[in-house]
């Protein structure tokens, strides 16, 4: 559910769908694709320094595909976890995130529970009644 606290500041406050916080920060909507300009010519200086910049990105590459892969094993694990955390009443942990940053979170109960906390919460910060903060800062 996203709302505004008194000041203005966009907050979120959901469900965690899984167990362990996200290591991801935001992303930074300003930043494009790398621009190679025109591209490597065909001669051998351009082909050594193709090698030279593959080998300057490949740990970038191998990066990548490892974040890629992890995300798609999330995506393929989510909706299983998420059926068996509905159906065996597992408890659910609920965070107040203030921009994209992970401010306040608590254990909850169980979805219903959840939900319901998630409205109160929600109701809070649109009161002016801000969570304390129990996550600390990324740069902290």
């Amino acid at each position: 559910m996203k709302v505004r606290d008194p000041e203005g500041q966009t907050w979120r406050v959901t469900r965690r769908w899984v167990p362990w916080r996200r290591r991801l920060k935001g992303v930074d909507a300003d930043a494009g694709p790398l621009d190679w300009g025109n591209g490597l010519g065909d001669d051998p200086i351009s082909a050594v320094l193709a090698i030279i910049l593959l080998i300057i990105a490949l740990p970038f590459i191998l990066l990548g595909l490892f974040v890629a892969l992890e995300f798609l094993l999330l995506l393929l694990l989510v909706p299983f976890a998420t059926l068996v955390r509905v159906a065996f009443g597992a408890h659910w942990t609920i965070e107040a995130r203030r921009g994209f940053s992970i401010w306040w979170d608590a254990p909850s109960g169980s979805w219903g529970e959840s939900g319901r906390r998630i409205q109160d919460v929600a109701r809070a910060i649109v009161e002016g009644d801000l969570p304390p903060r129990t996550v600390a800062p990324k740069d902290a």
